[in-house]
């Protein structure tokens, strides 16, 4: 079941846009999830972080193959120059929520904060809400 994700984007000075938010829905007792989506920075930023109320543990995951074995692992930084759009996805760059502290039914909003450093090193936030769901509605 594909869910139109509804993004809230909350920070005064956000140089970053958020579209097509959600995150993949889990079974009972399952233990982690991602959250995908779209993002287009105004200017040059760096995305370092990322944090939210369902998970103990939030990262931004980085997949790639090494000799033939699918990695994952956390990307530090990921930067975004101004006018670009990137795609968090499956097996690709995407937010990792881990140590989850219930299970995340489909149509459930998750609330997502992610975290910009600019390259004169002020920092910002960007609030943003990803609907729970199994596949993003094709676009």
């Amino acid at each position: 079941m594909a869910l139109l994700a509804v993004v809230a984007v909350s920070a005064v000075h956000a140089q970053v846009t958020v579209d097509g938010a959600w995150a993949r829905a889990t079974v009972p007792n399952q233990s982690a999830t991602g959250a995908f989506m779209r993002l287009t920075a105004q200017k040059d930023v760096v995305l370092t972080g990322a944090s939210s109320p369902v998970a103990g543990i939030v990262e931004v995951h980085e997949m790639s193959m090494d000799k033939g074995i699918m990695r994952m692992r956390a990307a530090d930084r990921v930067p975004l120059k101004a006018g670009q759009t990137i795609e968090l996805k499956s097996g690709d760059l995407h937010i990792m929520m881990m140590d989850l502290k219930k299970q995340i039914k489909a149509g459930e909003r998750v609330p997502l904060t992610l975290s910009f450093t600019a390259s004169d090193g002020s920092v910002s936030t960007v609030e943003a809400n990803a609907t729970a769901g199994f596949a993003p509605l094709a676009r």
